[in-house]
């Protein structure tokens, strides 16, 4: 049977978006490829009509989990109220919900490991992606010239994904809300003009901060 361009790019997006959970919650091991076929209601031989190879079908969903995560943090971005756009990415992305949702939540703290360990392609793809998210944070640094904001927003996004991958590989006790919050608290303070906002945001501080840990309804 023929199908149409649509109904083959249709399915080509569907495998990859199955893809790219399966590859969040389990590893590229955890892709099968007659398992994610049968998924789309096609046979094990009709995956080369969408793939040059299995490596190629990795790379692609390498490439959707980190965009599904740039995207969420442009939404966050555009609602916010003006001078909180990063704090507003920053709140969202370290939450004990984000935390449990792995299988669609951000895909570096859980695989970051794995690309390093990648193909070239996978790598470049990985790269790229990245790449895009920093200047996305990068924009939202106020009062640094391009540089410095580079920088910091590399900091800031290796503190959210640091965080929460520590948090993950905790479980959800204490010790994992904990880590969520210092994480959270110390991305927003990187993300403060230079010399405000810390010293202030240390008097309001709370003994604990396990009840503190913030758990939106929406997805990150």
């Amino acid at each position: 049977m023929r199908y149409s361009k649509d109904h083959k790019a249709e399915t080509h997006a569907r495998i990859v978006k199955n893809a790219s959970v399966r590859l969040r919650e389990k590893g590229s091991a955890g892709i099968g490829v007659a398992e994610l076929m049968k998924e789309a209601g096609l046979t094990h031989g009709g995956f080369y009509a969408h793939f040059d190879s299995r490596d190629a079908l990795i790379a692609e969903a390498f490439s959707y989990a980190m965009d599904g995560i740039a995207r969420r943090w442009r939404r966050r971005a555009d609602s916010a109220p003006e001078g909180k756009q990063l704090d507003a990415i920053v709140n969202s992305y370290l939450t004990t919900q984000h935390r449990d949702d792995v299988g669609n939540g951000c895909m570096l703290p859980a695989l970051g490991a794995e690309v390093a360990r990648a193909d070239p392609k996978t790598r470049k793809a990985f790269a790229a992606r990245l790449e895009e998210m920093i200047d996305l944070i990068a924009g939202e640094v106020p009062g640094l010239p391009p540089k410095a904001a580079r920088q910091r927003a590399m900091a800031i996004i290796a503190t959210m994904m640091g965080s929460l991958l520590l948090s993950r590989a905790t479980g959800t006790g204490d010790l994992s809300n904990d880590l969520i919050e210092a994480g959270r608290q110390s991305a927003l303070a990187l993300g403060k003009p230079a010399g405000t906002g810390d010293k202030k945001s240390a008097a309001k501080a709370k003994p604990s901060s396990r009840a503190s840990v913030r758990t939106p309804a929406k997805s990150p």
